[in-house]
């Protein structure tokens, strides 16, 4: 590459979409620089996926021992404050772990706010200029913050899983993913919970039927949703919160979280200096993840497209860029099946054709009853059911599951729906029995 720059490589951002193919790039003889303005990791290590399952197990385990309390002795409760604790033990030691894994490959980390000045060159704080041959925008998301009233009285997602004490009265804006979780996890661990929905369903990308039930089944659980909310602002109250919505209508709080959506982190970049094109759904790229400027790429939640905004998509995307950029492939990037979940307790996970798109299209879906399995028996799941897609050759196309253990499930069948393993092929599979892998691919 060439040698009038200071870097081969320069990542602008050091989530997965960097460090999963920046380190090993760097281990070719590529000099790779990383700029990061926050934590090595980005947003999953360190304020998204990690911290999010690290909450949730408690949840998971006292919904298990509810079911089987006859069992058992005395139900557990969870401990918000430990509980969070425990988190922060999980994730604090990653930056550093991270870090390592980058350094020692050979890049250099660069702290700070990079700002393109044009297409090779980008300064850092105002005070550094760096140049590099190739750019790669890999900023990911951030919180979206409704335009209102009274809009800096609410937190995000950062904000709710670092709270050392729960509030009693919690209100959600927003019912997509972080909205669904975060109620789950505080109705579990005592909250009063209201969940304010733009319009009149919840987690829009799942197959509706499973989300009436996590809905339902959270309902009774005393969860409360209001449809078609409206909300119009917030205000501060002598003691409380009150959010106005609907028509004239009032709701006090004692903490908000807006969870409504993640947008793409581009503030201050300067990509309208170098031309690159974006809009609000992020930046556009080609079959090479490389934008219409020709030596800038980007990867990861950043980009503009229909791809679900899930880690492992940007840990693809970033090893097809390292074996670009090292020489090792010429080829435009070809997606895999990317499986997707929401970890409500019972998730919700699903890969491959979704279920409206496989019926619209005439294909053959079956439904299975997984409550009156055995293996679901066991631990006494109430909810539990999926459905499976076949195209006209008995391939397996699509699955989307809901139970509790519903990501294992779907794990195990993702390599029949990317390999199209026939009927023949998938009976020479014999896993460990009794597992919930080995009990989804006999029903496959």
């Amino acid at each position: 590459m060439a040698t009038q720059y200071d870097y081969d490589v320069l990542y602008i951002g050091a989530g997965h979409a960097t460090f999963d193919g920046a380190a090993p790039l760097a281990k070719t003889g590529v000099r790779v620089g990383v700029i990061e303005s926050g934590l090595i990791g980005g947003t999953c290590p360190n304020r998204g996926c990690n911290a999010k399952i690290t909450l949730d197990e408690p949840v998971k385990l006292t919904r298990e021992a509810a079911r089987l309390n006859d069992l058992l002795g005395s139900a557990p409760t969870i401990n918000w404050t430990a509980n969070v604790a425990h988190k922060q033990e999980i994730i604090d030691p990653l930056p550093a772990g991270l870090t390592a894994r980058l350094e020692d490959g050979g890049a250099k980390i660069i702290h700070g706010h990079a700002t393109f000045k044009d297409n090779h060159t980008v300064i850092v704080d105002d005070d550094q200029t760096i140049t590099a041959e190739k750019i790669v925008i890999a900023t990911g998301l951030k919180p979206h913050r409704l335009d209102i009233p009274g809009t800096e009285l609410a937190h995000d997602s950062s904000d709710f899983m670092n709270l050392k004490q729960l509030p009693q009265n919690l209100v959600i804006i927003g019912a997509g993913y972080i909205g669904m979780e975060f109620a789950t996890i505080a109705n579990a661990a005592g909250a009063n919970v209201t969940v304010m929905l733009h319009g009149d369903q919840a987690l829009r990308d799942f197959y509706q039927p499973y989300v009436e039930q996590v809905v339902a089944d959270l309902t009774e659980r005393g969860v409360k949703f209001i449809k078609n909310a409206n909300v119009q602002a917030f205000e501060q109250q002598p003691v409380q919160l009150q959010v106005r919505y609907g028509d004239n209508q009032q709701l006090t709080a004692d903490w908000i979280l807006d969870a409504t959506g993640r947008i793409p982190n581009l503030d201050g970049l300067g990509l309208d200096q170098v031309g690159v094109k974006y809009d609000r759904h992020g930046v556009y790229v080609n079959d090479y993840l490389q934008t219409n400027i020709d030596n800038i790429y980007a990867a990861g939640d950043v980009l503009a497209n229909d791809l679900p905004k899930v880690t492992p998509a940007a840990y693809f995307e970033s090893k097809y860029l390292m074996r670009l950029f090292s020489g090792q492939t010429t080829d435009p990037i070809d997606y895999p099946v990317i499986p997707s979940v929401v970890f409500t307790s019972p998730r919700i996970a699903q890969a491959g054709m979704k279920i409206p798109d496989a019926e619209k299209a005439g294909l053959d879906v079956a439904e299975n009853d997984l409550a009156n399995y055995w293996y679901y028996q066991v631990s006494r799941e109430p909810i539990a059911a999926s459905k499976q897609v076949h195209d006209k050759d008995g391939h397996l196309v699509g699955v989307t599951e809901i139970s509790d253990q519903a990501e294992n499930a779907v794990n195990a069948l993702l390599p029949a729906i990317e390999y199209q393993l026939d009927r023949d092929q998938v009976d020479r599979l014999i896993g460990i029995f009794p597992t919930i892998g080995y009990a989804a691919w006999h029903r496959a």
